[in-house]
């Protein structure tokens, strides 16, 4: 699951880029990419623009202000071992001897203590003290007992025996060495045990002590709350649209995606929220979740082993549902306790005034290294803030993207058909010429993000007594028309197909295509 992308989309072979001298009344940029056999040209025609107005300018610019960004961008560390530092070398083996020497006592295997029970308080009536003092007193004839029988203690065969020894009670009643195995990994038995104690080392700043204090922690947790059994229990899937898993980042990161408008729906929030039984098997199935997803990672020196977290906040219900409150914040509780340094990034999308303030209430108490995973946007600017992370093509339709899921209704693309981004500034019209070198089928994917253009897309022969075919009529695309549309064309002669976006608003658009050839059939 961790290593089927590479850090950037795969490219066209045969890429070449030209430049076209600009015309005396527009200017042009011609990009030309070759993808054996069609030839595609990108041209930009700057139209006259018309003044924007001055509110919505403001009101943009002010939306901006009040996302945070952060000046310092979380880059993972490495796990290789010669990457290491000396004293993160010597951190990692002290744990290691400590973790060893757990295993060889058993030590995991025991249940931690109990809290000491309250102070007996002090307005208790005097007589109940004096009883519990006498009670306490010794009991000198039991000793004196245990004492004889000590003393005469003898074999079958009516001979005394020794007293044992400390060497002999180890040898016959110490537990052999226990095995724990932690999100599918045996410690200590390969490499991989490295990269595990590697994180509680970084979640506890390299401090040996607290790290071991972290993991046994985890251990016991895991056993009282059934792990093991719960990874493979059925718990539904109602809510597989509130959280999901799809497609990978441009580091090879799986991604998760957390939809919390999807609680809005009122028959859902009380099937999941209403009672505390309710809201613990949403903790549990949410655990069951997060668990699954980490026994796909690659936990070898090197691999990927953190996952991307995109939190859709649209629609999201606010501050004032309590049961989501507790069941949130119970969640973080354990994740914080149980599951370190497993977020590569934070990305937060479609945020809202509250959630903003919320978190400038609580930047202050956070870590430098915690906020540098944070990435907040706006909801104009999610689409764009998730491209910068996660190519088109690996983005879900529903934010901006390309992807979605193999079915009767898209069989010509993939998750693993690389798309090419264009930015339509304002007033422009863009078009894209695929040249078409020999007879095939071209198929094709366009799509602008908000829309608000207007597409067409005809062919062009190269024989001059030949008519152009208009395959697509140019027309106007509103934001709550298909977000994608899908065209292809037969071609029996050489000629090209352009695609053509027109952009009269003032704003920036964002332009997503992908086409292939197909062999060419009667």
């Amino acid at each position: 699951m961790a290593d089927e992308t590479d850090a950037a989309p795969p490219q066209p072979p045969l890429a070449v880029a030209s430049a076209a001298p600009p015309e005396a009344a527009v200017s042009e940029e011609v990009l030309t990419v070759v993808d054996v056999p069609p030839q595609v040209t990108e041209k930009e025609v700057s139209l006259p623009q018309p003044p924007p107005p001055g509110e919505e300018v403001v009101a943009v610019v002010e939306s901006e202000k009040k996302v945070p960004q952060n000046l310092v961008s979380f880059k993972e560390e490495s796990n290789r071992l010669v990457d290491l530092s000396d004293s993160e070398r010597k951190a990692l083996e002290e744990l290691k001897q400590s973790v060893e020497e757990a295993l060889r006592n058993g030590v995991f295997n025991s249940q931690p203590q109990p809290p000491p029970p309250p102070p007996q308080s002090a307005e208790k009536p005097p007589e109940k003290i004096e009883e519990a003092s006498e009670k306490t007193e010794p009991n000198t004839v039991a000793e004196s007992e245990i004492s004889t029988q000590e003393e005469t203690a003898k074999d079958e065969n009516g001979k005394p025996t020794p007293n044992p020894t400390i060497e002999s009670i180890l040898k016959h009643e110490s537990p052999a060495k226990e095995e724990v195995s932690i999100w599918g990994v045996p410690l200590l038995k390969d490499e991989r045990s490295d990269l595990i104690f590697l994180k509680f080392l970084r979640a506890r700043e390299f401090k040996v002590k607290e790290a071991f204090a972290m993991l046994k922690n985890t251990i016991f947790w895991r056993k009282e709350f059934g792990i093991d059994a719960l990874v493979d229990a059925d718990l539904g899937e109602h809510l597989e649209k509130v959280v999901f898993m799809h497609g990978f980042d441009r580091e090879g990161h799986p991604v998760c995606y957390n939809v919390y408008g999807e609680f809005q729906n009122k028959e859902l929030y009380q099937k999941t929220f209403s009672d505390e039984e309710k809201r613990m098997k949403f903790l549990r199935w949410r655990i069951q979740f997060l668990e699954r997803s980490i026994r796909k990672l690659d936990f070898t020196p090197g691999g990927v082993n953190t996952i991307v977290q995109v939190n859709d906040l649209k629609n999201s219900p606010g501050p004032g549902k309590w049961e989501l409150r507790q069941a949130t914040r119970q969640a973080v509780q354990i994740l914080q306790d149980n599951y370190p340094e497993f977020v590569a990034k934070q990305v937060f999308i479609n945020v809202p005034w509250w959630y903003l303030a919320f978190y400038m209430v609580i930047n202050p108490f956070l870590t430098q290294r915690t906020k540098s995973k944070f990435v907040f946007a706006s909801p104009a600017k999610s689409p764009g803030t998730l491209f910068k992370y996660i190519s088109p093509e690996q983005v879900p339709i529903q934010y901006g993207g390309l992807s979605v899921d193999y079915c009767d209704c898209n069989p010509d693309f993939s998750i693993s058909d690389p798309v090419t981004e264009i930015t339509v500034k304002p007033a422009t019209k863009q078009t894209v010429e695929i040249l078409v070198l020999e007879q095939c089928i071209i198929v094709w994917e366009v799509r602008v993000v908000g829309w608000e253009v207007s597409y067409g897309a005809e062919f062009i022969p190269d024989a001059k007594d030949e008519y152009t075919v208009i395959i697509q009529k140019a027309t106007k695309m509103a934001p709550t028309d298909d977000p994608v549309v899908s065209n292809s064309f037969k071609i029996k002669d050489l000629g090209k197909i352009v695609i053509a976006i027109d952009n009269p608003t003032s704003k920036k658009k964002r332009l997503l295509y992908r086409f292939k050839v197909k062999p060419y059939s009667n």
